[in-house]
């Protein structure tokens, strides 16, 4: 077989449904802003960028979408959030 020939190959791919939902944070004036970017950090993972953009969109717009996923990775970051005195919500 020559090295520029190409052999047929069948791809299968199991498309596979899943409900995408957000955890949505919510601004408050009680919180700094390092104490949201430190949080965003902790629990998201986010980067410090990503945190610090976040951050300002919840402060300017009032909420922010800060992650996507299934509603099982979700629902605990959303309880460690209230639980250190932010609110966030997660929403389809």
């Amino acid at each position: 077989m020559l090295p520029f020939e190409q052999n047929e190959v069948e791809v299968l791919e199991d498309v596979v449904e899943t409900d995408v939902y957000h955890l949505v944070v919510f601004n408050d004036d009680v919180n700094t802003f390092d104490f949201v970017i430190d949080t965003l950090i902790d629990v998201c993972e986010h980067t410090p960028e990503q945190a610090e953009q976040c951050t300002l969109i919840i402060h300017y717009k009032g909420k922010c979408s800060v992650k996507d996923g299934s509603w099982e990775q979700l629902v605990p970051m959303r309880n460690e959030i209230c639980r250190r005195g932010l609110s966030a919500e997660v929403l389809q």
